[in-house]
């Protein structure tokens, strides 16, 4: 039983006690530990070697065995599923009849209808439960920076921010995320009809390595690098610019690295940028989470890159 009102996200509103509780689908890329440690509930997505044969990742195919696989089988291109609404029932149902209303932050819905899964999850259960509080978000983000902001509405929740003031919250800062990234090579990104055949085909042959920034659900090319040192010091130079543009303090930002298959490479790259950021703005930390089979089918066992949100003012 948990005697702390604040830290377990029970708030007074109108004199009565409030409690909610956060999901979020895979996507997120959020540690299994950490997401236990803060209460998150994470409905999977599933990914398939065959097309044939789907499984949970994490649950039943770890993160590091799909990279494994990509590293170990070139040539073959996963796939991945986005979560059923039997899924998003089967999740939401306790906490529904528990009486405690929740909130489901799910990737861009420009990437996939794992939103449009949970909103007819929830359709479904207010014919049942009709004073359910059910409140389903387009991220407009995905992988690492849609974990960041997760983890941002765990923060209100842990202030004691209510229900209500949770989902305005979320809604006010989500179009300030962006991802500055790179990829190995544009093999997979054009195999997923991310870009052009064209550019895919310029970049094999001339191993040019993307510069890629996604924000508000859309990719949008930022430039090349003749070299994986060059792209990873360019998405420094991306990172900066935004920076600049915003005239706030680090301090008013999460800021997190992500990366696919190559963790030493990821502490090395992390580094740099640490210093980088640390010399100009002041930023003091910068965790390191690996991005999931959901967006690693989509760029290769390679991406590399840095997630930003402006945190809400508590």
């Amino acid at each position: 039983m948990c005697v702390d009102k604040i830290l377990c996200g029970e708030v007074e509103e109108n004199g009565m006690s409030e409690a909610f509780h956060i999901f979020s689908d895979g996507s997120c890329d959020l540690p299994p530990q950490l997401a236990k440690e803060k209460g998150i509930t994470v409905v999977p997505f599933y990914v398939s070697f065959d097309g044939e044969h789907y499984q949970r990742e994490i649950e039943e195919m770890g993160v590091h065995e799909f990279y494994q696989r990509m590293v170990d089988e070139p040539g073959v291109y996963p796939k991945s599923s986005m979560p059923a609404v039997q899924d998003y029932m089967d999740a939401f149902l306790p906490v529904v009849q528990r009486g405690t209303p929740l909130i489901c932050i799910c990737i861009t819905t420009k990437f996939s209808g794992s939103m449009q899964s949970a909103v007819n999850a929830k359709n479904m259960l207010l014919e049942d439960y009709p004073d359910a509080r059910i409140t389903v978000i387009d991220a407009t983000v995905n992988t690492v920076l849609q974990g960041q902001y997760v983890l941002e509405a765990v923060r209100f929740k842990e202030s004691g921010a209510g229900y209500e003031e949770t989902v305005a919250r979320l809604e006010e800062i989500k179009s300030t995320g962006r991802i500055f990234f790179t990829v190995g090579n544009m093999e997979y990104l054009q195999h997923g009809g991310r870009i052009g055949k064209v550019a895919g085909i310029a970049g094999s042959i001339l191993k040019i390595r993307p510069l890629i920034t996604l924000k508000q659900g859309e990719i949008f090319p930022s430039g090349i690098a003749r070299s994986r040192k060059k792209s990873m010091e360019k998405t420094i130079r991306l990172i900066e610019d935004y920076l600049d543009g915003q005239e706030e303090p680090i301090g008013h930002f999460s800021v997190a690295v992500g990366y696919g298959y190559d963790y030493e490479e990821a502490v090395v790259y992390r580094d740099m940028v640490l210093k980088e950021l640390r010399e100009k703005y002041g930023l003091q930390e910068l965790p390191i989470y690996q991005i999931g089979a959901t967006i690693g089918v989509h760029t290769g066992p390679y991406p590399l890159g840095l997630g930003i949100i402006r945190k809400s003012v508590l």
